[in-house]
């Protein structure tokens, strides 16, 4: 026995290292893919996971919306990656991957655990000489699960992971009640599975109610984990619903109470920003029929899984025939999974985990945001997995794991292929326009990864697009002002701003991004106005004040300036931008002393800011101490060789130093830089004047003024 025991166990060994692996190779190209989709809001805008301590903010998410709000564990393990790395992608993906892994890991276990306990009449196939063990089986199943293509959304996108690390505690709820019954009753005659007196079913049966908590703190769907688990403990260990419960009603009554934690992070998220729940725009009867064509086109992928698509956005609803029909094949499938439940339970239960998890987001509680989202397919495509393996085995034997690996393989190589959309923003998204021509957010997002990509021109028909496909969505006409301003089309972009307002008032980034075109135009009155229509709805808005400072100094309302930028300063203190544009309005208005101030605090908020230190030099140079001066500028051009500016004011102070040579070879490096800078070429005449090399200063004065003249 402990020999065939030692040999079940390698295989155990080998067979998670194969799934490993596949998993690697699948997933290899993948850490270098951007932040993408909701990542800005979950990763790059969260303030709550740049810090690990105190963990109240950090298991307080944002309530915006966004993947992480009402998902606690979610939001403690992008802390975790941000405080290993910050913001460098590859750590994040790693994670995501490690999850997925594990996930499969966990996945082999209980199926495997699960064929070798279960008495053989009561599932085909049988095992024997001639057909597959329950390790090979479990092993074409977990790999298959792995590497699926449709497990991309969930692993490779990286606030997908919502879905994959709520899928990892509901498998580890599932995996540690199992290891609970073997140790209370190990299965007998079964090599492998022996009671381990070292981890006694009280244990098991706790790590069980510890990761049913864990999930219910990273996703909704845990809500059915603890369903899941008394129908396995009816269908394959205790026999009936009642002894299950009479044997174990302590722990299912723990295992139940993780939902209070569940229920009050729901009631804390609310809706989810208006876009979950019964209160949105799609009716909950509109909503479940729409599911019936989403959950069918679930089992198409699950078979065919091209193509794949990150938002399907309303465009997948199909007409009324389709929806029938399909609707239908679900209800038939459902009904079939009932009667399984009492004719053939352990089919019933492949059904029921298929359609349990899929509940509370295909059902009748809508997500107005995502009627068909591709992440919700992460734990139910086991139950399909695991029926195709065994069905497929059934008709062919031990020939079948020949199948399963060429069928792996190609798995592997289409998800590589489909992780190769997601190497950039813009491939991402123009794969989704592709496969949904009709989906308005998708045109929207792909415009604003070529705005982002610095494609301003190819940005603005997909923003079009999307506004022919949806008139109502407010961020792309302001997404579609910003394409025009980087296009130098300020006035359109000033009609984009308005059309957004129109139809949102309060929408404060388009009224902003309106006062800053209105300003480039030199529309200042509409733009004061603007900006401070903003600071009347936001008036602890910095960014504002900041913006109100430089329109005010546009004006020449010099006053009325330096008082918003004391504001901004006092809202945030230490926003070097603005102690650097504060020092500039200063320097212009002759207040020295203070611009000086203003200057130095820029460089100690931020060291490497050398047009900081350039304007400070200049600052100290009017002051009368150019020694200063040339240190700062010096270390501006240390930071920034290229700062033609800070080589000018350089060659100025050294002149004045009465180092002439000097500055004629910093006027000369400037000019190497920019040839066509008339003051440099003025400055280095009266350099070289002040040496007596009259005819060399001559030239330059001439060229100083044809520069001029030719402006």
């Amino acid at each position: 026995m402990a020999k065939s025991a030692g040999k079940i166990e390698w295989s155990c060994v080998w067979g998670g290292c194969a799934i490993v692996l596949a998993g690697c190779i699948a997933y290899a190209h993948s850490f270098s893919g951007p932040f993408v989709f909701d990542d800005g809001a979950s990763i790059k805008e969260n303030p709550t996971i740049q810090h690990l301590w105190p963990l109240g903010p950090v298991l307080s998410p944002p309530a915006n919306g966004s993947p992480v709000t009402g998902r606690p564990a979610v939001n403690l393990s992008l802390a975790i990656n941000y405080g290993l790395g910050g913001t460098r992608v590859w750590g994040y993906h790693a994670f995501n991957l490690l999850v997925h892994l594990l996930a499969g890991l966990t996945l082999f276990g209980i199926v495997r655990r699960t064929l070798a306990a279960l008495p053989k009449p009561r599932l085909a196939p049988t095992v024997g000489p001639k057909q597959m063990s329950p390790n090979a089986v479990a092993l074409a199943a977990a790999m298959i699960w792995t590497v699926h293509p449709l497990q991309t959304e969930s692993v490779t996108y990286v606030s997908g992971r919502t879905e994959s690390l709520m899928g990892l505690f509901y498998l580890l709820t599932l995996y540690c009640f199992i290891r609970a019954t073997e140790a209370q009753e190990p299965p007998a005659g079964v090599a492998g599975l022996a009671k381990s007196p070292a981890v006694p079913a009280r244990l098991w049966l706790g790590l069980a109610i510890a990761a049913c908590l864990a999930g219910m703190a990273a996703k909704e769907v845990m809500v059915t984990a603890p369903f899941i688990v008394l129908l396995y403990d009816r269908t394959f260990v205790s026999g009936s619903l009642r002894a299950a419960w009479r044997r174990r009603r302590n722990f299912y009554l723990l295992l139940g109470s993780t939902w209070l934690l569940l229920f009050w992070l729901v009631a804390g998220a609310g809706t989810r920003g208006g876009t979950a729940g019964f209160n949105t725009r799609v009716p909950w009867w509109r909503y479940a029929e729409i599911q019936g064509q989403a959950i069918a086109h679930y089992l198409r992928l699950s078979f065919w899984p091209h193509p794949l698509v990150i938002d399907y956005g309303t465009d997948f609803v199909g007409p009324p025939g389709e929806l029938l029909a399909c609707g239908l094949v679900v209800v038939a499938l459902l009904a079939a999974t009932l009667v399984a439940l009492w004719r053939r339970p352990v089919l019933g239960f492949l059904g029921a985990w298929f359609f349990a998890i899929l509940a509370p987001s295909s059902s009748v509680i809508a997500v107005a945001t995502e009627l068909v989202a591709e992440h919700r397919m992460y734990l139910s495509l086991a139950a399909v997995c695991v029926l195709a393996v065994v069905a497929l085995q059934d008709l062919l034997g031990g020939k079948s794991f020949v199948v399963w690996i060429g069928l792996a393989a190609g798995l592997i190589l289409l998800t590589i292929q489909r992780n190769e959309d997601y190497r950039s923003a813009v491939a991402l998204w123009r794969a989704t326009v592709q496969a949904a021509p009709g989906n308005a957010a998708a045109h929207n997002d792909l415009g604003g990864a070529l705005l982002a990509g610095g494609s301003p021109e190819a940005a603005i028909p997909e923003f079009n697009e999307a506004l022919r496909l949806n008139p109502l969505q407010t961020g792309t006409y302001n997404n579609l002002g910003l394409a025009y301003g980087k296009e130098n089309r300020v006035e359109e972009a000033v009609a984009q701003y308005e059309a957004a307002l129109r139809l949102a008032p309060a929408y404060e980034d388009a009224r902003r991004n309106l006062a800053a075109a209105l300003l480039k135009l030199g529309r200042l009155p509409e733009a004061i106005a603007q900006f401070a229509e903003v600071l009347r709805r936001e008036p602890g808005n910095a960014d504002a004040h900041k913006d109100l400072a430089l329109a005010l100094d546009k004006a020449g309302q010099l006053p009325e300036a330096i008082a918003e930028y004391k504001e901004a300063l006092r809202i945030n203190p230490r926003d070097a931008e603005v102690h650097y544009d504060f020092g500039n309005l200063l320097l212009r208005g002759r207040q020295l002393l203070d611009a000086i101030e203003e200057f130095k605090e820029a460089v100690r908020l931020r060291p490497g800011y050398a047009e900081a230190r350039d304007n400070l030099g200049g600052a100290l140079l009017e002051t009368g101490r150019p020694q200063e001066a040339i240190v700062q500028y010096q270390e501006a051009l240390r930071l920034k060789p290229d700062l033609v500016e800070a080589r000018v004011n350089l060659g100025s102070a050294l002149l004045e130093t009465n180092r002439p040579e000097d500055a004629i070879a910093s006027y000369r490096a400037a000019l190497l830089i920019r040839p066509d800078y008339a003051a440099a070429h003025h400055d280095l005449g009266v350099a070289l004047r002040s040496v007596g090399r009259f005819e060399e200063a001559a030239a330059q004065f001439d060229l100083a003024s044809q520069l001029e003249a030719g402006r």
